[in-house]
Protein backbone atom coordinates (compact mmCIF):
# COMPACT_ATOMS: atom_id res chain seq x y z
CA UNK A 1 0.00 0.00 0.00
CA UNK A 2 1.14 3.68 -1.12
CA UNK A 3 0.34 6.37 0.55
CA UNK A 4 -0.39 8.41 -2.58
CA UNK A 5 -2.66 5.79 -3.57
CA UNK A 6 -4.59 6.58 -0.85
CA UNK A 7 -4.59 10.46 -0.90
CA UNK A 8 -5.81 9.63 -4.54
CA UNK A 9 -8.76 7.86 -3.26
CA UNK A 10 -9.84 10.06 -1.16
CA UNK A 11 -9.03 13.28 -3.86
CA UNK A 12 -11.45 11.24 -5.77
CA UNK A 13 -14.01 11.24 -3.60
CA UNK A 14 -14.07 7.13 -3.19
CA UNK A 15 -14.52 5.29 0.43
CA UNK A 16 -11.42 4.47 2.50
CA UNK A 17 -11.41 0.71 3.93
CA UNK A 18 -10.01 0.35 7.69
CA UNK A 19 -6.57 -0.25 6.25
CA UNK A 20 -6.34 2.44 4.42
CA UNK A 21 -7.03 4.76 7.36
CA UNK A 22 -5.11 2.33 9.65
CA UNK A 23 -2.23 2.48 6.91
CA UNK A 24 -2.16 6.77 7.00
CA UNK A 25 -2.72 7.58 10.53
CA UNK A 26 0.03 4.75 11.75
CA UNK A 27 2.03 5.70 9.05
CA UNK A 28 1.94 9.18 10.13
CA UNK A 29 2.43 8.86 13.84
CA UNK A 30 5.62 6.49 13.42
CA UNK A 31 7.27 8.71 11.22
CA UNK A 32 7.35 6.23 7.75
CA UNK A 33 4.63 8.77 6.14
CA UNK A 34 5.51 12.35 6.02
CA UNK A 35 4.00 15.95 6.92
CA UNK A 36 3.50 16.40 2.93
CA UNK A 37 1.41 13.50 2.66
CA UNK A 38 -0.77 13.41 5.61
CA UNK A 39 -1.12 17.39 4.58
CA UNK A 40 -2.40 16.25 1.40
CA UNK A 41 -4.52 13.58 2.81
CA UNK A 42 -5.89 16.34 5.34
CA UNK A 43 -6.84 18.38 2.24
CA UNK A 44 -8.53 15.12 0.72
CA UNK A 45 -10.79 14.75 3.19
CA UNK A 46 -11.65 18.83 4.20
CA UNK A 47 -13.14 18.52 0.59
CA UNK A 48 -14.29 15.70 0.28
CA UNK A 49 -15.12 14.43 3.95
CA UNK A 50 -15.90 11.14 5.16
CA UNK A 51 -19.37 9.33 6.10
CA UNK A 52 -20.18 7.71 8.97
CA UNK A 53 -18.05 4.32 8.74
CA UNK A 54 -15.07 6.22 7.81
CA UNK A 55 -15.40 8.41 11.02
CA UNK A 56 -15.70 5.51 13.31
CA UNK A 57 -12.79 4.00 11.71
CA UNK A 58 -10.49 6.93 12.17
CA UNK A 59 -11.59 7.67 15.42
CA UNK A 60 -11.17 4.07 16.98
CA UNK A 61 -7.50 4.11 14.78
CA UNK A 62 -6.73 7.34 16.71
CA UNK A 63 -7.83 6.12 20.55
CA UNK A 64 -5.54 3.05 19.81
CA UNK A 65 -2.42 4.96 18.83
CA UNK A 66 -1.89 5.84 22.73
CA UNK A 67 -2.67 4.30 25.99
CA UNK A 68 -6.28 3.89 26.94
CA UNK A 69 -7.51 4.39 30.38
CA UNK A 70 -9.58 1.23 31.79
CA UNK A 71 -12.22 2.30 34.13
CA UNK A 72 -13.79 -1.31 34.43
CA UNK A 73 -12.09 -1.54 38.69
CA UNK A 74 -14.44 1.32 39.12
CA UNK A 75 -18.13 0.19 39.98
CA UNK A 76 -21.23 2.10 38.53
CA UNK A 77 -22.12 3.07 34.67
CA UNK A 78 -19.13 6.06 33.95
CA UNK A 79 -20.46 8.85 32.20
CA UNK A 80 -18.21 11.98 31.06
CA UNK A 81 -19.12 15.29 29.78
CA UNK A 82 -17.32 17.16 27.14
CA UNK A 83 -18.08 20.93 26.09
CA UNK A 84 -16.77 22.21 22.34
CA UNK A 85 -15.32 25.34 23.89
CA UNK A 86 -16.78 28.48 25.10
CA UNK A 87 -15.78 31.71 27.24
CA UNK A 88 -16.55 31.63 30.73
CA UNK A 89 -17.42 28.07 30.29
CA UNK A 90 -16.70 26.88 33.39
CA UNK A 91 -19.64 23.86 33.71
CA UNK A 92 -17.17 20.53 34.85
CA UNK A 93 -16.74 22.72 38.19
CA UNK A 94 -20.48 22.48 39.19
CA UNK A 95 -21.63 19.59 36.92
CA UNK A 96 -18.86 17.10 38.56
CA UNK A 97 -19.75 17.61 41.72
CA UNK A 98 -23.37 17.72 41.36
CA UNK A 99 -23.17 14.67 39.67
CA UNK A 100 -21.07 12.52 42.20
CA UNK A 101 -22.79 13.85 44.55
CA UNK A 102 -25.78 11.89 43.23
CA UNK A 103 -23.40 8.46 42.92
CA UNK A 104 -22.52 8.63 39.54
CA UNK A 105 -19.16 8.24 39.30
CA UNK A 106 -17.18 11.28 37.69
CA UNK A 107 -13.84 10.09 36.24
CA UNK A 108 -12.75 12.67 33.60
CA UNK A 109 -9.60 14.36 31.75
CA UNK A 110 -9.76 17.75 31.12
CA UNK A 111 -7.82 20.52 28.79
CA UNK A 112 -5.77 23.41 29.37
CA UNK A 113 -7.09 26.93 27.42
CA UNK A 114 -5.67 27.83 24.02
CA UNK A 115 -7.15 30.23 21.88
CA UNK A 116 -10.00 32.31 23.51
CA UNK A 117 -11.70 29.52 25.47
CA UNK A 118 -10.76 28.37 28.26
CA UNK A 119 -9.79 25.35 30.21
CA UNK A 120 -10.85 23.31 32.78
CA UNK A 121 -7.14 22.50 34.09
CA UNK A 122 -6.45 26.36 34.55
CA UNK A 123 -9.30 27.08 36.49
CA UNK A 124 -8.77 24.27 39.28
CA UNK A 125 -5.23 25.02 39.27
CA UNK A 126 -6.02 28.58 40.28
CA UNK A 127 -7.40 27.18 44.00
CA UNK A 128 -4.32 27.02 45.96
CA UNK A 129 -2.69 23.42 46.11
CA UNK A 130 -4.87 22.05 43.58
CA UNK A 131 -2.90 18.87 42.08
CA UNK A 132 -4.02 18.00 38.37
CA UNK A 133 -1.57 15.95 37.88
CA UNK A 134 -2.55 12.65 39.72
CA UNK A 135 -0.62 9.20 39.34
CA UNK A 136 -3.36 6.71 38.08
CA UNK A 137 -3.65 4.73 41.26
CA UNK A 138 -4.87 8.24 42.72
CA UNK A 139 -7.18 8.87 40.55
CA UNK A 140 -8.93 6.03 40.72
CA UNK A 141 -8.43 5.87 44.02
CA UNK A 142 -10.36 9.40 44.82
CA UNK A 143 -13.01 8.29 41.68
CA UNK A 144 -13.95 5.21 44.44
CA UNK A 145 -13.42 6.83 47.53
CA UNK A 146 -15.58 10.15 46.68
CA UNK A 147 -16.83 9.61 43.42
CA UNK A 148 -15.02 12.43 41.35
CA UNK A 149 -11.56 13.21 39.99
CA UNK A 150 -10.18 15.69 37.36
CA UNK A 151 -6.74 15.63 35.55
CA UNK A 152 -4.91 16.87 32.88
CA UNK A 153 -4.47 14.39 30.09
CA UNK A 154 -1.86 11.82 29.96
CA UNK A 155 1.41 12.36 27.53
CA UNK A 156 1.05 9.11 25.89
CA UNK A 157 -3.45 9.65 25.21
CA UNK A 158 -4.19 9.56 21.63
CA UNK A 159 -0.62 10.67 20.21
CA UNK A 160 -1.75 10.41 17.14
CA UNK A 161 -4.43 13.50 17.23
CA UNK A 162 -1.79 15.63 19.29
CA UNK A 163 0.15 15.41 15.86
CA UNK A 164 -2.81 15.62 13.28
CA UNK A 165 -3.98 18.63 15.14
CA UNK A 166 -0.83 20.49 14.88
CA UNK A 167 -0.52 19.68 10.69
CA UNK A 168 -4.69 20.30 10.88
CA UNK A 169 -3.88 23.95 12.39
CA UNK A 170 -0.69 24.36 10.06
CA UNK A 171 -2.45 23.73 6.89
CA UNK A 172 -5.73 25.32 7.59
CA UNK A 173 -8.16 22.30 7.84
CA UNK A 174 -9.31 22.53 11.58
CA UNK A 175 -12.87 23.08 10.90
CA UNK A 176 -13.85 19.52 8.71
CA UNK A 177 -16.74 17.59 10.89
CA UNK A 178 -15.54 14.28 10.34
CA UNK A 179 -12.00 15.64 11.91
CA UNK A 180 -13.08 17.47 14.56
CA UNK A 181 -15.32 15.04 15.74
CA UNK A 182 -12.73 11.82 15.28
CA UNK A 183 -10.46 14.62 16.66
CA UNK A 184 -12.85 14.93 20.20
CA UNK A 185 -14.31 11.43 20.03
CA UNK A 186 -10.79 9.06 19.68
CA UNK A 187 -9.63 11.14 23.23
CA UNK A 188 -13.43 10.07 24.60
CA UNK A 189 -12.79 6.82 23.58
CA UNK A 190 -9.65 6.30 25.19
CA UNK A 191 -10.82 7.71 28.79
CA UNK A 192 -12.85 4.23 28.92
CA UNK A 193 -15.90 6.17 29.83
CA UNK A 194 -19.09 4.37 29.29
CA UNK A 195 -21.06 7.50 27.85
CA UNK A 196 -20.88 10.55 27.27
CA UNK A 197 -22.88 14.28 27.27
CA UNK A 198 -21.46 15.87 24.74
CA UNK A 199 -22.02 20.26 25.21
CA UNK A 200 -21.62 21.89 21.72
CA UNK A 201 -21.34 25.32 21.57
CA UNK A 202 -23.38 27.39 19.06
CA UNK A 203 -22.86 30.59 18.43
CA UNK A 204 -19.99 33.80 18.10
CA UNK A 205 -17.79 32.25 21.46
CA UNK A 206 -18.09 29.19 19.50
CA UNK A 207 -16.24 27.22 17.14
CA UNK A 208 -19.17 26.59 15.40
CA UNK A 209 -20.63 29.67 14.52
CA UNK A 210 -24.65 28.35 13.57
CA UNK A 211 -27.15 25.72 14.41
CA UNK A 212 -26.92 23.59 10.93
CA UNK A 213 -23.00 23.48 11.62
CA UNK A 214 -23.49 22.41 15.34
CA UNK A 215 -25.96 19.71 15.08
CA UNK A 216 -23.71 18.34 11.91
CA UNK A 217 -21.14 18.11 14.34
CA UNK A 218 -23.38 16.69 17.12
CA UNK A 219 -24.88 14.17 14.87
CA UNK A 220 -21.18 12.83 13.78
CA UNK A 221 -20.09 12.45 17.34
CA UNK A 222 -22.94 10.79 18.62
CA UNK A 223 -22.98 8.66 15.63
CA UNK A 224 -19.29 7.62 16.47
CA UNK A 225 -20.39 7.20 19.99
CA UNK A 226 -22.90 4.82 19.28
CA UNK A 227 -21.01 2.76 16.35
CA UNK A 228 -18.53 1.77 19.31
CA UNK A 229 -21.24 0.35 21.64
CA UNK A 230 -21.39 4.02 23.86
CA UNK A 231 -24.18 5.92 25.15
CA UNK A 232 -24.30 9.29 23.69
CA UNK A 233 -26.19 12.73 23.61
CA UNK A 234 -25.71 16.24 22.43
CA UNK A 235 -26.74 19.54 23.88
CA UNK A 236 -26.64 22.22 21.65
CA UNK A 237 -26.19 25.34 23.53
CA UNK A 238 -26.15 28.89 23.21
CA UNK A 239 -22.61 30.69 22.51
CA UNK A 240 -24.01 34.17 21.46
CA UNK A 241 -23.11 35.58 24.86
CA UNK A 242 -20.86 34.71 27.77
CA UNK A 243 -21.90 32.21 30.03
CA UNK A 244 -22.28 33.25 32.88
CA UNK A 245 -21.09 36.57 34.32
CA UNK A 246 -17.13 35.80 34.91
CA UNK A 247 -14.50 35.16 32.37
CA UNK A 248 -11.23 34.04 33.35
CA UNK A 249 -9.75 31.45 36.36
CA UNK A 250 -10.41 32.41 39.57
CA UNK A 251 -13.12 34.67 38.57
CA UNK A 252 -15.08 31.37 37.02
CA UNK A 253 -14.26 29.35 39.91
CA UNK A 254 -16.03 31.93 42.17
CA UNK A 255 -18.80 31.87 39.69
CA UNK A 256 -18.93 28.11 40.70
CA UNK A 257 -18.72 27.93 43.99
CA UNK A 258 -21.76 30.44 44.17
CA UNK A 259 -23.52 28.60 41.73
CA UNK A 260 -23.13 25.61 44.21
CA UNK A 261 -24.55 27.90 47.39
CA UNK A 262 -27.45 28.45 44.66
CA UNK A 263 -26.42 31.76 44.17
CA UNK A 264 -24.90 31.46 40.58
CA UNK A 265 -26.27 33.11 36.88
CA UNK A 266 -29.40 31.54 35.80
CA UNK A 267 -28.25 30.52 32.43
CA UNK A 268 -25.44 28.75 33.69
CA UNK A 269 -27.29 27.63 36.88
CA UNK A 270 -29.97 26.12 33.64
CA UNK A 271 -27.01 24.64 31.79
CA UNK A 272 -25.35 23.07 34.59
CA UNK A 273 -28.60 21.30 35.88
CA UNK A 274 -29.39 20.07 32.70
CA UNK A 275 -26.16 19.01 31.74
CA UNK A 276 -26.43 16.97 35.01
CA UNK A 277 -29.75 15.45 34.85
CA UNK A 278 -28.39 14.28 31.27
CA UNK A 279 -25.58 12.59 33.33
CA UNK A 280 -28.03 10.70 35.57
CA UNK A 281 -30.05 9.74 32.64
CA UNK A 282 -27.19 7.89 31.13
CA UNK A 283 -25.74 6.29 33.99
CA UNK A 284 -29.92 5.26 34.46
CA UNK A 285 -30.88 7.01 37.00
CA UNK A 286 -33.99 7.77 35.98
CA UNK A 287 -35.74 9.42 33.43
CA UNK A 288 -34.21 13.14 32.08
CA UNK A 289 -37.41 14.40 34.07
CA UNK A 290 -36.56 12.47 37.56
CA UNK A 291 -32.93 13.14 36.99
CA UNK A 292 -33.72 16.90 36.59
CA UNK A 293 -35.62 17.31 40.10
CA UNK A 294 -32.33 15.12 41.44
CA UNK A 295 -29.89 17.81 40.33
CA UNK A 296 -31.81 20.39 41.46
CA UNK A 297 -32.45 18.65 44.94
CA UNK A 298 -28.65 17.94 45.25
CA UNK A 299 -27.80 21.75 44.64
CA UNK A 300 -30.43 22.84 46.35
CA UNK A 301 -29.52 20.82 49.63
CA UNK A 302 -26.13 21.63 49.52
CA UNK A 303 -24.83 18.28 48.99
CA UNK A 304 -23.13 19.31 46.00
CA UNK A 305 -21.78 22.15 47.71
CA UNK A 306 -20.24 19.89 50.00
CA UNK A 307 -19.18 17.08 47.32
CA UNK A 308 -17.38 20.24 45.82
CA UNK A 309 -15.07 20.62 49.16
CA UNK A 310 -14.25 16.91 49.34
CA UNK A 311 -13.06 16.87 45.36
CA UNK A 312 -11.30 19.95 46.33
CA UNK A 313 -9.60 18.65 49.46
CA UNK A 314 -8.98 14.85 48.16
CA UNK A 315 -6.72 17.14 44.99
CA UNK A 316 -4.89 18.94 47.39
CA UNK A 317 -6.74 22.03 47.00
CA UNK A 318 -7.59 24.57 50.29
CA UNK A 319 -11.23 23.61 50.68
CA UNK A 320 -11.56 26.73 52.44
CA UNK A 321 -12.21 28.40 49.27
CA UNK A 322 -15.90 27.32 49.34
CA UNK A 323 -16.20 29.27 52.42
CA UNK A 324 -13.87 32.20 51.90
CA UNK A 325 -13.04 32.09 47.94
CA UNK A 326 -12.48 35.92 47.79
CA UNK A 327 -9.72 35.54 50.47
CA UNK A 328 -8.41 32.21 49.61
CA UNK A 329 -8.36 32.75 45.43
CA UNK A 330 -5.96 34.99 43.59
CA UNK A 331 -7.62 38.04 42.78
CA UNK A 332 -6.57 41.47 41.49
CA UNK A 333 -7.38 44.24 43.39
CA UNK A 334 -6.75 46.85 40.29
CA UNK A 335 -10.18 46.88 38.00
CA UNK A 336 -11.37 48.60 35.78
CA UNK A 337 -14.73 49.82 34.63
CA UNK A 338 -15.72 49.20 31.06
CA UNK A 339 -18.64 52.54 30.31
CA UNK A 340 -21.10 51.90 27.35
CA UNK A 341 -20.93 55.73 25.88
CA UNK A 342 -24.79 55.50 23.98
CA UNK A 343 -28.07 54.70 24.82
CA UNK A 344 -30.13 51.56 23.81
CA UNK A 345 -30.19 47.72 24.37
CA UNK A 346 -27.33 45.35 23.96
CA UNK A 347 -28.32 44.22 20.23
CA UNK A 348 -25.11 41.75 19.94
CA UNK A 349 -22.03 40.58 21.80
CA UNK A 350 -19.20 39.54 19.92
CA UNK A 351 -18.55 36.70 22.38
CA UNK A 352 -14.85 35.55 20.78
CA UNK A 353 -13.98 38.88 21.31
CA UNK A 354 -14.39 39.09 25.02
CA UNK A 355 -12.64 35.50 25.25
CA UNK A 356 -9.49 37.16 23.86
CA UNK A 357 -10.22 40.66 25.50
CA UNK A 358 -10.14 38.33 28.62
CA UNK A 359 -6.50 36.57 27.25
CA UNK A 360 -4.82 40.31 26.59
CA UNK A 361 -5.63 41.01 30.15
CA UNK A 362 -3.30 37.33 31.24
CA UNK A 363 -6.21 34.64 31.50
CA UNK A 364 -5.60 32.79 28.73
CA UNK A 365 -2.95 31.74 25.77
CA UNK A 366 -1.92 32.49 22.64
CA UNK A 367 0.73 29.42 22.34
CA UNK A 368 0.73 26.04 24.92
CA UNK A 369 3.67 27.29 26.50
CA UNK A 370 2.70 30.43 27.39
CA UNK A 371 1.66 31.00 31.50
CA UNK A 372 -1.77 32.40 32.74
CA UNK A 373 -2.33 34.63 35.78
CA UNK A 374 -5.24 33.35 37.51
CA UNK A 375 -5.94 36.98 38.90
CA UNK A 376 -7.31 38.27 35.88
CA UNK A 377 -10.13 38.54 34.07
CA UNK A 378 -13.40 40.19 32.90
CA UNK A 379 -16.65 40.47 34.57
CA UNK A 380 -19.88 40.70 32.58
CA UNK A 381 -22.34 43.14 34.09
CA UNK A 382 -24.58 44.00 31.22
CA UNK A 383 -25.92 41.03 29.29
CA UNK A 384 -27.71 40.54 26.04
CA UNK A 385 -31.12 42.48 25.84
CA UNK A 386 -30.01 44.41 28.73
CA UNK A 387 -31.07 48.49 28.36
CA UNK A 388 -27.94 50.94 28.74
CA UNK A 389 -27.84 54.48 29.15
CA UNK A 390 -23.83 56.35 28.58
CA UNK A 391 -21.55 55.56 31.80
CA UNK A 392 -23.59 52.82 32.83
CA UNK A 393 -20.86 49.91 33.70
CA UNK A 394 -20.72 47.07 30.52
CA UNK A 395 -17.89 45.41 32.14
CA UNK A 396 -15.21 45.05 35.08
CA UNK A 397 -11.83 44.28 33.88
CA UNK A 398 -9.78 42.81 36.71
CA UNK A 399 -6.08 43.42 35.77
CA UNK A 400 -2.79 43.02 36.73
CA UNK A 401 0.52 45.10 35.86
CA UNK A 402 1.41 43.07 32.83
CA UNK A 403 -2.25 43.26 31.28
CA UNK A 404 -2.35 44.90 27.94
CA UNK A 405 -5.25 47.01 28.80
CA UNK A 406 -5.85 48.86 25.93
CA UNK A 407 -6.55 46.10 23.33
CA UNK A 408 -8.55 45.09 25.82
CA UNK A 409 -10.26 47.82 26.08
CA UNK A 410 -10.80 48.24 22.23
CA UNK A 411 -12.12 44.66 21.51
CA UNK A 412 -14.61 45.11 24.37
CA UNK A 413 -15.84 48.19 22.48
CA UNK A 414 -15.74 46.00 19.26
CA UNK A 415 -17.48 43.64 20.94
CA UNK A 416 -20.94 45.43 21.99
CA UNK A 417 -23.67 46.66 19.47
CA UNK A 418 -26.14 48.93 21.41
CA UNK A 419 -29.03 49.95 19.32
CA UNK A 420 -32.75 51.17 19.63
CA UNK A 421 -34.92 47.55 19.15
CA UNK A 422 -34.52 45.07 21.95
CA UNK A 423 -33.07 41.74 20.25
CA UNK A 424 -34.88 38.11 20.32
CA UNK A 425 -33.16 36.32 22.98
CA UNK A 426 -32.25 32.76 22.72
CA UNK A 427 -32.63 30.19 25.27
CA UNK A 428 -29.66 28.47 26.64
CA UNK A 429 -30.22 25.17 25.25
CA UNK A 430 -31.03 25.16 21.89
CA UNK A 431 -31.35 21.89 20.80
CA UNK A 432 -30.88 18.08 21.93
CA UNK A 433 -29.17 15.31 19.31
CA UNK A 434 -29.56 11.67 20.99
Amino acid sequence: MRAYDVILKKRNGEKLTKEEIEFMVNGYVTGEIPDYQMAAFLMAVYFRHMDAEERAILTEVMANSGDKIDLSSIPGIKIDKHSTGGVGDKTTLVVGPIVASLGVPVAKMSGRALGHTGGTIDKLESIPGFRTSLSEEEFFENVRKIGIAVVGQTANLVPADKKIYALRDATATVDEVSLIAASIMSKKLAGGADGYVLDVKVGSGAFMKTLEQATELAQAMVGIAKSHGKKAVAVLTNMDVPLGKMVGNSLEVLEAIETLKGNGPEDFTELCLNLSAWMCHLAEKGTFEECLKLAKDALKSGKALEKFREFVKYQGGNPEVVDKPLEILPMTDKIIEFKAETEGYINAIDTEKIGIASNYLGAGRKTKEDSIDYSVGIEITKKLGDYVKPGDILAKLYVSQKSEVEEAKKLLKESYKIAAEKPVLKPIILSIVQ
